[in-house]
């Protein structure tokens, strides 16, 4: 369309056009039912159908049997900062968590509210520009668990590869890059992530707990935080985001009709490749804020020489169609944010951008 722009904001971020297209296309009338999806009941064999094939897609395109439980929950992922500890942090145990920025010093944060924690490692005293080194970590016998951010969208920072922690269940928020490129999931006793970057639009938050995890749950807190609850229920305890799961619905499909999570991923890394290398050509100018080898895919993160270009090359990129490169609050600079759907023809126009500001300026 004509009057779309390139949109690079972190979250609520790009959706599929086509994914778009097809919403507007059943919204006043869902599938001859003569109503929205948003005004059907949860209870309606409509969403029911919706419900249940969108755990059968997450569980094909992410690799997982039918060990693991597909929840939809509302509260976005900063509720699952909470929910996390009051489910498996049991007294007596300590929970472990890499601290790489933002999100994960919140989760840390609602952690120690809750019980002991023990922060195992960190780039805090770098300024969160690297992802440490957990080749080698240790974790104490009285680890409940291991929680990891795995992408920092504020610093531009990601993990390339995830540890082993032997029989300490690994937990997972993986909002910002969640389905952007194959891994081993079933490393992972539980995978959380608000679906407004990779996977849909706000308003549903995405939790796979592993059955072995599940049932160690606690008990003794209120039945609406257990997970337990919304497992035995398909998510359907109480009402659910029920249109945010019909959008998540959707794009799940279109991710598969890419070719799955492969054919995604050779995407991903071709636009990535294309803005770090322009990056790279002029370091001077396009100075990267994080260390190579901890480079996030999803969010490309920059200084200009000083603030003053930096606020020229945002506005006058906002005029050649480019919204929401401006960093985020905490840190300034610019970021691109380039989630699974934001198209290659997008980088390209901003690697264009780039050369043609540098040249005027």
């Amino acid at each position: 369309m004509a009057n779309r722009v390139f949109n690079f904001n972190a979250g609520p971020a790009t959706l599929p056009l086509s994914v778009l297209e097809k919403i507007q296309q059943e919204m006043l009338d869902y599938r001859g039912t003569g109503m929205s999806i948003m005004e059907s009941s949860h209870r309606a064999p409509e969403f029911d159908q919706i419900n249940d094939d969108t755990i059968t897609l997450v569980k094909e395109l992410l690799g997982l049997d039918d060990s693991y439980h597909v929840l939809f929950l509302g509260g976005g992922a900063s509720t699952q900062f909470a929910m996390l500890p009051m489910n498996f942090l049991p007294d007596g145990k300590t929970a472990a968590y890499v601290d790489t920025g933002a999100w994960s010093s919140k989760a840390i944060k609602e952690a120690k509210g809750l019980g002991t924690v023990e922060v195992v490692a960190s780039s805090k005293e770098s300024n969160f520009d690297q992802i440490p080194d957990l080749s080698d970590i240790k974790l104490d016998s009285k680890a409940a668990y291991l929680h990891l951010t795995s992408n920092n969208t504020i610093f531009g920072t990601q993990y390339q590869s995830f540890p082993d922690t032997g029989n300490t269940p690994l937990i997972c928020d993986m909002s910002s890059d969640i389905a952007s490129r194959k891994h081993d999931f079933t490393k992972f006793s539980m995978i959380y992530a608000g679906a407004q970057k990779n996977l849909g639009p706000s308003g549903v938050t995405l939790v796979l707990i592993r059955d072995d995890l599940l049932k160690t749950g606690k008990e003794d807190i209120p039945i609406i935080f257990r997970y337990g609850t919304h497992a035995d229920k398909k998510s359907l305890y109480n009402t659910p985001p029920c249109f945010p799961i019909y959008v998540l619905n959707l794009v799940l499909h279109w991710i598969k009709d890419q070719g799955g999570l492969a054919a995604v991923e050779k995407i991903n890394r071709a636009k990535m490749e294309r803005l770090y290398q322009m990056m790279d050509l002029n370091p001077d100018y396009f100075r990267g804020t994080v260390k190579t080898d901890s480079r996030s895919w999803m969010n490309v993160t920059m200084r200009l020489p000083n603030e003053e270009l930096e606020k020229k090359f945002i506005a006058e990129a906002k005029e050649a169609g480019m919204v929401g490169l401006k960093g985020h609050r905490s840190v300034g600079g610019i970021r691109a944010s380039i989630y699974n759907a934001f198209p290659r023809e997008g980088v390209d126009h901003l690697v264009a951008f780039m050369e043609k500001f540098k040249a005027a300026n």
